[in-house]
């Protein structure tokens, strides 16, 4: 089913795409509906194949992609669809298990939803999201300080976080995050030795709208440090708190 482009109360074009992969066609359907009262365009495919090339060719904004597809599975057309599209990619699963969410977020999905599920709690979600920017590394404003000037990179020991650009640096290295991963680091570097809860990284990340299992937080928290080559024992970037939450550190052995 193939959507069209929809006018929204006040008559501006919304124009975000969305893909809905799921071979349980009446859910498929079903969520394609919820999205299209929400002025969707959408496109919904039944097999990981046909969801690789349809991405290819409508670039969604955001992928509604089924955990247990046959053949392709939904782990790894979520890989795949890393290579060449940065849309927001929400994994629906049958099992509420953490190796189903840590093998899930770690090939690029920046939310997961547990079957059954309220497709109004989905589109909530999915609102959520699509008010971050979409593409890490591309342009943005830049940040602007108080005497007008841009604001530079934040600095912690050798890791560089540009905000502006989206861009981080180990030790003159790019070290390539998702969009996710980058907006938890970009949190927990706005404020310094404060300490952030789940709820609260959640809320800046993901938005108020949403609902569902902290864990989620910890697991992307896994997933930067493992690139930041962080020893959880001994982070130097991102510290657990126990029983709060992170703070950033100063990056210093």
């Amino acid at each position: 089913m193939d959507g069209t482009s929809q006018l929204s109360a006040d008559g501006a074009d919304l124009g975000y795409r969305a893909l809905v992969v799921d071979d349980e066609k009446p859910l498929a359907e079903v969520v394609a509906s919820y999205l299209e009262r929400e002025h969707f365009e959408v496109t919904v495919t039944h097999s990981g194949v046909d969801a690789l090339t349809v991405a290819r060719q409508v670039d969604p904004d955001v992928v509604v992609l089924d955990l247990g597809l046959p053949g392709i599975d939904g782990v790894e057309v979520c890989r795949q669809l890393r290579t060449f599209s940065d849309a927001y990619v929400v994994m629906l699963t049958a099992r509420d298990t953490e190796v189903d969410t840590i093998v899930g977020l770690s090939v690029g999905a920046d939310d997961y939803v547990t079957k059954p599920f309220s497709p109004r709690e989905l589109v909530a979600r999915i609102r959520a999201m699509l008010r971050r920017p979409r593409t890490v590394g591309s342009p943005a404003p830049p940040n602007v300080g108080a005497a007008g000037g841009e604001v530079p990179p934040r600095m912690f020991g050798p890791l560089s976080i540009d905000v502006a650009s989206r861009q981080v640096f180990l030790d003159s290295e790019p070290i390539p995050l998702t969009r996710t991963e980058f907006d938890i680091l970009a949190a927990l570097s706005s404020r310094p030795g404060v300490v952030w809860s789940r709820r609260q990284l959640i809320d800046a990340v993901w938005g108020e709208p949403w609902v569902g299992n902290d864990h989620l937080v910890d697991v992307h928290v896994g997933h930067v440090r493992r690139k930041l080559g962080d020893n959880p024992a001994e982070p130097r970037f991102v510290l657990t708190v126990r029983g709060v939450g992170y703070r950033m550190g100063d990056g210093q052995s």
